[in-house]
């Protein structure tokens, strides 16, 4: 997988096999940071949450486009040490992202008023951790006022993209079996 655009456009990011990890297609990703960009966001003062992190691709591509930090979550110590990996080889990344090996619902709850512009939510298919996962980053105030949520799910899932009232979906796109969902907070 590579890099789409940005400081390190081209470069290759390893990802991560086995069960539950399905890093985001460069379609996908291309897509997903196209609408981000068509909402306004400045990337030099964007703080990015990057939960599910897995390869941590999306918040990697965040960082290649100027985003301020990058936080990445994820409970396997497999992935956590891929991403260390992936973001030692990109130089000026290094300084400005945090790993955490963790449990992305936990992350959320224990980590109050943090606060972030951008939240990608990108959990393991089939496991019903999307709405929890929202939920906690909205009951902490993880996310800022007018801050991006950006959940990857599985196509076929049903799930209310107006389910809290703080939030106001922006986006709701199908691409084969995986669905992007953007609320703006309120």
């Amino acid at each position: 997988m590579r890099i789409i655009a940005g400081e390190y456009r081209g470069r290759i990011i390893r990802t991560c096999s086995g069960p539950g990890y399905r890093p985001a297609t460069g379609k996908v990703r291309e897509s997903l940071f196209s609408m981000l960009e068509s909402r306004g966001i400045t990337w030099k003062e964007t703080d990015v949450l990057d939960l599910f992190a897995g390869s941590g691709s999306l918040g990697i591509e965040s960082l290649s486009r100027g985003a301020r930090k990058a936080v990445f979550v994820d409970k396997n110590s497999r992935a956590c040490d891929l991403i260390r990996l992936n973001v030692s080889t990109l130089l000026n990344a290094r300084q400005r992202s945090r790993v955490v090996k963790g449990d992305a619902l936990a992350f959320a709850g224990s980590n109050p008023g943090m606060g972030f512009n951008l939240v990608f939510v990108d959990p393991p298919y089939g496991q019903g951790l999307a709405r929890p996962a929202v939920e906690s980053l909205l009951r902490a105030d993880l996310v800022r006022r007018h801050g991006l949520i950006s959940a990857e799910l599985e196509s076929g899932l049903s799930f209310e993209a107006g389910f809290h009232p703080e939030l106001e979906i922006i986006r709701d796109r199908t691409f084969g079996q995986t669905r992007i969902l953007m609320w703006k907070k309120k």
